[in-house]
């Protein structure tokens, strides 16, 4: 099969991957007021899941190493569920709260380090460990500026939800880092 058929299969299975992701809070809102999509929310999350599987096929090309793609996967996962949950609900109380912009330069250095790093592994190592720390700062600056309690949020819950982040980016920067140079 040649590359172009098989990129187009790709291609063909994100977005049938995608569209049957959407239909579960699509079905969820029938049976509940608790999900409460409007059409952007559908556009918006189409968009970051379609992007993300898009990104993993071509960028997983960079490499043929497994350990490489788990890493990938993990980062590109990661960063699409911050930018999702804190535009859903926010990190720092509700989704209103202006605090909760600075997690969009969190992802932000993510993506201007892959870039610098031409996604190369150890560049995407030092990327992603530069993106653990931005969220741990980010984390710091909401506790010691008092915003958790500004927006309801407790520092327990403050701290266990950046955790998380903070976690996924860290083990996706360590397997990069052992990924073998290419």
């Amino acid at each position: 099969m040649n590359t172009q058929v098989k990129f187009s299969t790709h291609f063909i299975r994100i977005g049938i991957g995608t569209v049957l992701i959407l239909l579960i809070p699509l079905i969820a809102m029938q049976f509940s007021d608790e999900v409460n999509w409007d059409l952007i929310d559908f556009i918006v999350a189409g968009i970051l899941l379609s992007g993300a599987g898009s990104g993993f096929i071509l960028l997983s090309k960079v490499s043929d190493q497994i350990m490489y793609r788990i890493a990938l996967g993990i980062a590109l996962v990661s960063a699409l569920l911050l930018v999702r949950v804190n535009g859903a609900v926010g990190l720092i109380g509700s989704e209103n709260n202006d605090f909760n912009m600075l997690y969009f330069g969190v992802v932000f250095i993510l993506i201007v380090g892959a870039f610098i790093s031409r996604f190369r592994s150890k560049g995407m190592s030092t990327a992603l460990f530069a993106t653990a720390v931005a969220q741990t700062s980010t984390v710091f600056i909401a506790i010691f500026t008092g915003q958790h309690h500004s927006s309801g949020s407790s520092v327990m819950e403050v701290i266990l939800v950046n955790l998380l982040f903070i976690t996924l980016f860290s083990i996706s920067s360590g397997l990069f880092w052992c990924v073998d140079v290419e």
